[in-house]
């Protein structure tokens, strides 16, 4: 039990400073996306905390497994370089106790993961996405500022408004350019106020009590017009539905359906969980076949090495499985397998070096006279 808290304290301190790191990177990347993002009008500033917490939360089932797997490595890789396992070895404490005391650690964290992977990162998700098709219905009013000109429509449409109310619902003294068909419109107005069709996706600004002037540029036929109300297509989304992204999907919903992008996302969420153990073992195993104890960056650039071969061959089955090329018998389970069968090729590979080396050459001693 002495050892195994050893070891168990050695991977979570390990485990606490690489999760900060990878945490801390993360956080920064996306906190600048969304900070540009509320720059340009596409959310609201208030949003900004709540949409990178959710990020960070979405992100988790692929940043937890390297996570723990980079704590296992640098843990039993420091164990190694102190010597620390060759006592273990002596005291017999060997591979078998490594690899179970390691596992029994994975499993608490396990159950951890497996809460975030199938139910609280799918949950982000779909929060995220409710809130960007909120964010995006009300982009036009974030990104107006009074006094500054605002363009929609990849220019075809202008904005300037001389006063925003607190809400930021209603504008005043309000000057729109409109270029369509070779012409060019300008409406003034007192008032207007942004108008959003749920049913089509349409925006519109829809003036009140204005003046609207049509006419080419250079030319005397403009024509001006009197309204009391006047509503200007801003934007045409066509029919959309708020529907909920892939990765967004609720676990059971996954587990009842039978297409193949459902069957795919399901085994992906499956895979992460059977990924971290093999993960684990790997790191184990890492160590235990390596004889010197200064190895730790050959150890990392291996164990990366063979992150990215496991992680990438995931994601070409999981896009093979959706596009229904491969059967939902194999899968993504083929690439476990396929990782089983070199984490049995490494755990005995001692043996198998100690066999060859028994069946070497033999000196045979001459008999004495």
């Amino acid at each position: 039990m002495i050892l195994q808290r050893y070891i168990y304290r050695e991977i979570l301190q390990k485990l606490l400073a690489v999760a900060g790191l990878l945490l801390l990177i993360f956080i920064s990347k996306y906190y600048v996306e969304y900070l540009a993002d509320a720059a340009a009008g596409k959310i609201s500033g208030n949003l900004v905390l709540q949409m990178l917490s959710l990020k960070i939360l979405s992100i988790l089932p692929r940043l937890l497994p390297v996570t723990l797997f980079l704590a296992v490595i640098l843990a039993f890789s420091r164990l190694n370089r102190d010597n620390e396992l060759a006592i273990y070895h002596a005291s017999g404490a060997g591979l078998n106790f490594q690899l179970l005391t390691a596992l029994r650690f994975a499993t608490v964290f396990l159950l951890v993961f497996a809460v975030i992977t199938l139910w609280l990162a799918p949950w982000a998700e779909h929060r995220m996405s409710f809130i960007k098709e909120a964010a995006r219905k009300d982009s036009d009013i974030t990104g107006l500022t009074a006094g500054q000109f605002k363009e929609f429509s990849k220019g075809d449409r202008v904005v300037y408004l001389e006063k925003l109310s607190d809400d930021k619902q209603a504008m005043e003294n309000v000057f729109l350019q409109v270029r369509q068909n070779n012409k060019l419109g300008v409406l003034t107005s007192d008032r207007a106020r942004f108008s959003y069709n749920d049913e089509s996706g349409h925006r519109y600004i829809v003036f009140e009590d204005g003046r609207r002037y049509v006419g080419s540029p250079g030319m005397l036929d403009y024509q001006i017009t009197d309204y009391e109300s006047y509503a200007v297509l801003i934007e045409s989304s066509g029919i959309q539905a708020l529907t909920r992204p892939l990765e967004a999907t609720d676990t059971l919903v996954l587990l009842q359906s039978g297409s193949p992008a459902h069957r795919a996302e399901l085994q992906w969420r499956a895979s992460m969980l059977i990924l971290t153990l093999a993960l684990v073992i790997c790191g184990v195993l890492l160590n235990g076949n390596t004889g010197r104890g200064d190895r730790q960056y050959m150890l990392l650039f291996i164990g990366m090495l063979v992150y990215f071969i496991y992680s990438n061959l995931l994601g070409i089955s999981k896009t093979l499985l959706k596009r229904d090329v491969l059967s939902p018998w194999i899968g993504l389970w083929w690439v476990h397998v396929l990782i089983l069968a070199g984490l049995m090729f490494m755990y005995y590979l001692p043996h198998l070096r100690r066999k060859w080396r028994d069946k070497g050459p033999q000196q045979i001693l001459p008999a004495r006279s």
